[in-house]
């Protein structure tokens, strides 16, 4: 079957840095085929602005296939669009209706700045990863193969669903406090479960936490909408468990 043309109306948030004031532009695109993917949405858009003489949409990607979390949009007052457990860059126009007014936003925090038009520093992540988000092995000598190491398949299995995080920032987006402890306790968790892990396991949620208040996220206040709008389903367990080994970390520091 042949793909479908639709006529589409966008509202997209244009700010030429993080100093600058935006502002809503409204853009009429024609002949949108509904097998194209909402990103090749942005590109023909932004080859019909440079056929105009104008300055082309800013917006972040790289892979196009739901593994960097770089596509990071904010379409129809929902983190990566209207569909549950996909990226923007997996979102098809099939989505949308011919006539449709589509609004598309940058991330809205404070600990993400607006860059340049859709295209927000989300580095205070990397930050947090830094401060503790590895694992200490020792390479000298005869290092034991991980494999070797027992694990329980239901914490090899939490800690691989945990891993998958692709460190978006749709949980900040979504989170009327714009909290990270999503993204912060699946990092912690992907860790803390594992035998390797265990070496840095009390440093690891300490520095971790410490860096995300540091960064100015807010705190959780349980409301969920993280774990709805996060397109690899990461479960709130693992802000329980990071909450869980922050207090232990402090007791056990304490004695």
């Amino acid at each position: 079957m042949a793909a479908k043309s639709i006529d589409i109306i966008l509202k997209v948030w244009r700010q030429k840095n993080s100093n600058s004031k935006g502002k809503i532009e409204t853009y009429e695109l024609s002949e949108v085929s509904t097998d194209s993917s909402f990103l090749e949405m942005l590109d023909q858009l932004n080859e019909k602005l440079l056929g105009e003489k104008e300055t082309p949409i800013t917006f972040d990607h790289d892979c196009r296939e739901g593994i960097c979390g770089s596509c990071s949009l904010y379409i129809d007052g929902r983190a990566h669009g209207p569909q549950t457990g996909n990226t923007t860059c997996q979102l098809h126009m099939r989505s949308f209706n011919d006539g449709d007014t589509i609004y598309i936003e940058p991330w809205r925090s404070k600990a993400f700045p607006i860059i340049k038009d859709l295209m927000v520093d989300r580095s205070a992540f990397d930050r947090i990863q830094q401060s503790g988000g590895f694992v200490s092995v020792n390479t000298s000598g005869n290092t034991l193969d991980a494999n070797a190491i027992p694990i329980t398949k239901d914490d090899a299995d939490k800690s691989f669903e945990a891993a998958t995080c692709i460190g978006c920032g749709a949980c900040v987006a979504s989170c009327k406090n714009s909290s990270a402890m999503l993204f912060v306790g699946a990092k912690v968790s992907q860790y803390s479960l594992l035998p390797q892990g265990q070496v840095e396991a009390k440093n690891r949620v300490q520095n971790m936490v410490r860096q995300m208040d540091k960064e100015g996220f807010g705190n959780c206040t349980n409301t969920g909408a993280c774990e709805v709008e996060c397109p690899k389903g990461i479960s709130l367990e693992n802000i329980a468990r990071m909450n869980r080994d922050f207090l232990l970390s402090n007791i056990s520091s304490d004695k």
